[in-house]
């Protein structure tokens, strides 16, 4: 998988879209922890541990997806 590690002026879309990503990400990763690890939360949640850490896990994983995803090579910039 190739991935875009470019320092040149994005396009206004482009920023956002960035900047909109990395918000989706980090909400993710805190939402995950949160889910898995913050005991006020934890004491609402009226889940096992098992279903906790498992919901916890598959927002971690989307996370790490979504981040991946962020840097992956677009083909239209090629035609730039």
């Amino acid at each position: 998988m190739p991935y875009k590690f470019s320092f040149r002026q994005k396009s206004p879309k482009r920023r956002f879209l960035l900047i909109l990503g990395l918000a989706t990400f980090i909400a993710c990763i805190t939402l995950g922890l949160m889910i898995m690890f913050y005991t006020p939360l934890i004491d609402k949640l009226d889940m096992s541990t098992a279903e906790r850490l498992g919901i916890g896990v598959l927002l971690l994983a989307y996370s790490i997806l979504r981040f991946f995803r962020l840097f992956k090579k677009d083909p239209q910039d090629d035609e730039e």
